[in-house]
């Protein structure tokens, strides 16, 4: 399993790497997701797609609080 190594965000012109910082630390858990996903029989398009709802829902319940 992959780890995590969130130390803190990003500040001042590191901010602007937020984002890549982000799919950096998240890519390969996505990636060993989808992999184990599809060696099970799973369709990789649903699944990607799956994932892609599961983000925008956890931004839509939290957008308030941002």
């Amino acid at each position: 399993m992959v780890e995590f190594n969130f130390d803190g965000p990003p500040v001042g012109d590191a901010a602007a790497d937020l984002s890549s910082e982000c799919q950096r630390q998240l890519l390969p858990i996505v990636q060993e997701t989808v992999q184990a996903a599809v060696a099970a029989g799973w369709n990789q398009k649903d699944v990607l797609l799956a994932l892609v709802e599961l983000a925008w829902d956890l931004y839509e319940t939290h957008r308030e609080d941002l």
